[in-house]
């Protein structure tokens, strides 16, 4: 027989057990640790290996970028000698920004290839090991990243404006050639880059300024923009007491109807002569004292008989010989040229003395000066200014040299331009031995005033070129064309540098943007070799400064170097203000203020040679090229 549990006892031992949950809760957590361990190591290596492929991505991304950057700074690239170099500048930069065991990773690997475009496909693989999945058996994922990069320049616009002063045939430390052989070189070098980065359908346009104390730009320049004459500090000669002989040549027929006789003129048996031609003596216009050397006799070969006259006259200037003129004829029947007196009146003079309409900058026969439109002396003087004493509010309906972009007014001379015309400059009073002062009174003496021109202080740079797409060839032909020689006025090239290359000026119809989804990339590339060097006995683009004092004179409370400068760092801006980079070289001289301040940070270089001028070339090449990721 069963005897029943005490009641108080059983029930005591069953309530223990139902309330005592601690081995049911070890239980459940047993049972969920593997799934949560499972769910949290895959986030965890979830997100291992999504950091990895963004790192593998941006590696992938800084080698193509690197390599790119590298095969464009090779001038002439060629893939069967070059293509090393590209490759291993390329995996240098994707190790450095993916190291080998990067999170655990193993078996990296970067690869690349130059494509048909010249842009360079780059493909990155690693393999990464799980870490808390390997529990179950994960295994390793393969990670792949793959990237392009290309050089690309839609449609571009460089403008260089080039100090071709005289010290640019000077010749570097390091260096074997002449500064101005070597930048034809590098400039060749820079055209080269650009036009192998050039993408199909783009359009990249080169124009240039050769600049010293002027630029030559009358060919770019239509007719309403030049004044319809000017007035420039000449001389005009005063004689008294002078006679000229006259000239009686022989009795004959000519029968070639117009064809007049001289010194070189061989008479033909066939030719009979007849009528009676009288031609002056040297005429008083050669500023000088005439004195007669000789009179010699030569016999004429043909008919008509008789003999030629050649006379030979010394140019005397104050008791100097200065070379000889010679005039002939024949049987002239007197060879009397006296000169007994003559002053010289320096004045301002008026040009040109020609008939009604007739536009000089075409021809002036007068003058010996052909085609100054498209001959090499096609330099200008600059429109209306004034001195300018706060160049943070300067007054452009004043200042028009200042303005890059207003388009002259056919009849305002304020707003045209004038040509330069150094053959009849002198600067009164200042004498060839260095004595004298300058003065705007005229003058009248015998005393020989400096010329400029026959001095070497008005030179004229080789002719200025819009943007145009060029030819290697043709390039080569304009580049080689340039000659140093002048003072550096770095003013005048950076004004006409803006005028040529913006797009809202007088050339706004060519400078526009080609399409308007498809805006174009405007830089001026300005190089020098030398600091502002002015000199008031040069007759440049503003005159000659201390008689025509237009922006300067000697009482300025500015110095001429400094009114150069001031105005060279406002043209700047005025480029700047127009979306147009600048870059500035500076070659075989220091870096100043005025140079740095214009380019702004990241756009000045300093070269000292051949080496580092190519080197800085380059790098604004893969500026303005655009280097960018295409994927």
């Amino acid at each position: 027989m069963r005897v029943p549990a005490s009641p108080g006892v059983e029930d005591g031992f069953l309530t223990r057990l139902a309330r005592d949950r601690a081995g049911n809760t070890a239980m459940i957590i047993a049972g969920a640790l593997l799934p949560l361990m499972a769910l949290v190591g895959g986030g965890v290596d979830a997100g291992r290996l999504y950091l990895i492929q963004s790192r593998l991505q941006q590696a992938c991304d800084a080698g193509v970028l690197a390599a790119r950057k590298q095969m464009g700074a090779i001038t002439n690239f060629n893939a069967a000698t070059d293509t090393a170099k590209v490759v291993d500048r390329g995996s240098r930069m994707f190790n450095v920004n993916f190291s080998s065991g990067t999170y655990g990773s193993t078996g990296r690997n970067f690869a690349m290839v130059i494509q048909d475009d010249q842009s360079i496909a780059g493909t990155a693989t690693t393999s990464v090991p799980m870490t808390i999945m390997q529990m179950f058996s994960a295994q390793p994922v393969a990670m792949t990243a793959t990237c392009t990069a290309q050089l690309n320049a839609p449609n571009t616009d460089i403008m260089m404006a080039l100090d071709v002063t005289g010290s640019m045939n000077e010749i570097n430390n390091g260096d074997t050639s002449p500064k101005i052989a070597i930048l034809k070189t590098v400039v060749k070098n820079f055209y080269a880059t650009m036009e192998g980065v050039k993408q199909p359908g783009s359009r990249i346009r080169y124009g240039f300024v050769p600049y010293s104390s002027n630029v030559n730009v009358g060919s770019l320049l239509a007719d309403d923009w030049m004044v319809k004459s000017w007035a420039y500090p000449s001389r005009t000669l005063v004689g008294t007491g002078s006679a000229n002989g006259t000239y009686t040549y022989d009795t004959g027929t000519d029968l070639v109807s117009g064809t007049a006789w001289d010194s070189t003129y061989t008479f033909a048996a066939t030719k009979t002569w007849f009528g009676t031609y009288t031609c002056s003596a040297p005429a008083n216009t050669l500023s000088s004292k005439t004195n007669k050397i000789s009179s010699t006799q030569t016999a004429v070969t043909g008919p008509p008989a008789g003999t030629r006259t050649v006379t030979t006259y010394q140019i005397v200037y104050n008791g100097a010989n200065y070379g000889t003129v010679t005039r002939s004829g024949t049987t002239c029947s007197t060879t009397k040229t006296t000169y007994t007196n003559y002053t010289l009146q320096y004045d301002t003079i008026t040009e040109p003395k020609l008939g009604s309409g007739s536009q000089w900058w075409y021809k002036d026969v007068t003058k010996d000066v052909s085609g100054w439109r498209t001959g090499s002396d096609g330099c200008i003087e600059e429109r209306g200014t004034y001195e300018i004493t706060d160049y943070t509010n300067v007054d452009l309906t004043k200042a028009l040299d200042l303005d890059i972009d207003t388009v002259p007014t056919a009849g305002m001379a304020a707003t045209q331009w004038r040509p330069h015309y150094p053959a009849v400059i002198y600067n009164r009073a200042l004498l060839w031995n260095g004595t004298g002062n300058w003065s705007t009174s005229e003058v009248t003496t015998q005393n020989e005033y400096i010329s400029p021109y026959y001095g070497g202080f008005a030179d004229c740079p080789a002719m200025a070129k819009k943007l145009q797409t060029w030819t290697t060839s043709s390039l080569a032909t304009y580049i080689d064309s340039l000659k140093a020689g002048g003072s550096t006025y770095h003013d005048i090239g950076m004004i006409w540098a803006g005028r040529l290359i913006s797009p809202t000026g007088l050339f706004a119809s060519e400078n526009a943007n080609v399409t308007a989804t498809r805006p174009t990339s405007r830089h001026v590339i300005f190089l020098t070799d030398g600091q502002t060097s002015s000199y008031d006995l040069t007759y440049g683009a503003y005159g000659v400064e201390p008689l025509a004092r237009r922006r300067w004179g000697p009482s300025s409370a500015l110095t001429l170097t400094q009114t150069v400068e001031k105005r060279f760092s406002f043209a700047c801006e005025q480029v700047k203000n127009r979306n147009i980079t600048v870059w500035f070289i500076a070659f075989g001289t220091d870096l100043n203020p005025i140079m740095t301040e214009c380019a702004g940070a990241g756009h000045y270089f300093s070269a000292s040679n051949s080496t580092e001028l190519d080197a800085a070339f380059a790098k604004i090449a893969r500026s303005i090229g655009d280097l960018r990721l295409s994927q």
